[in-house]
């Protein structure tokens, strides 16, 4: 028996099939995390072609047939082409879908984790990427139950300055005499906290701070971030 639905989905990624098919893997916010074929899609002048183009954002038309879905039509909400244009802006968004890709698993439904991904790509259309990418990953981290927590000591209650330490299992900076962890800056402190109120920290800061999440990723996860890697190597 053969099923169809819809569903408001972001392309998070698109691998070859045979000669003219693709494999897409889409982040739906009804249903989760999808895997779907799309036929025919490599073809010049395929009608659905542009649904399988890296951040699409659109409402997709599924047939659902003994566990199988196939994408069979597609309505655009948004392409952000303007992503594709810029190599810095282009990798940050391929880390949103990555992120997104990695800390759900198939049927899984995160409807702030949605609203995030969709959020970043369109700030990253229109500014810098890298500070709506830390905001995207507080977001994300919060959403997947490992939140950064740029905030008061939590041995001695003050607020960390200078030289201080992140405790990688907790998710909380520490004063440096306070206990062990990674050692962090305070630039990096700031721009975590401004991110976690949705604002923006310095330039050099919210690098560090990428580089830490990238970190705090990997240890909460098992997970690389190979796209936020390439980016923080621009």
């Amino acid at each position: 028996m053969t099923m169809q639905f819809k569903a408001d989905g972001l392309l998070l990624r698109a691998v070859d099939y045979g000669e003219n098919d693709k494999i897409v893997t889409l982040f739906t916010a009804e249903r989760g995390k999808l895997t779907a074929s799309m036929k025919g899609v490599k073809k010049a002048g395929a009608k659905l072609r542009f649904a399988a183009q890296p951040f699409c954002f659109a409402e997709y038309v599924f047939s659902e047939r003994g566990g199988r879905n196939t994408v069979t039509g597609a309505s655009l909400y948004d392409g952000f082409y303007a992503l594709r244009e810029d190599v810095g802006a282009y990798y940050a968004a391929v880390a949103v879908c990555e992120g997104c890709d990695k800390l759900l698993f198939e049927g899984m439904e995160s409807p702030a984790l949605f609203l995030a991904a969709v959020n970043a790509l369109k700030e990253m259309c229109s500014g810098a990427p890298a500070p709506a990418l830390l905001r995207f990953f507080c977001k994300a981290l919060t959403a997947a139950g490992y939140p950064v927590r740029a905030e008061a000591c939590p041995v001695c209650g003050g607020v960390p300055a200078g030289r201080m330490r992140f405790d990688m299992e907790e998710g909380t900076f520490l004063c440096a005499e306070c206990g062990e962890g990674v050692p962090a800056s305070e630039s990096t402190y700031r721009a975590l906290q401004a991110a976690g109120r949705g604002g923006e920290g310095s330039e050099d800061g919210t690098v560090r701070a990428l580089r830490l999440v990238r970190a705090y990723f990997l240890r909460k996860t098992g997970e690389e971030l190979s796209a936020l890697a390439q980016f923080l190597a621009l």
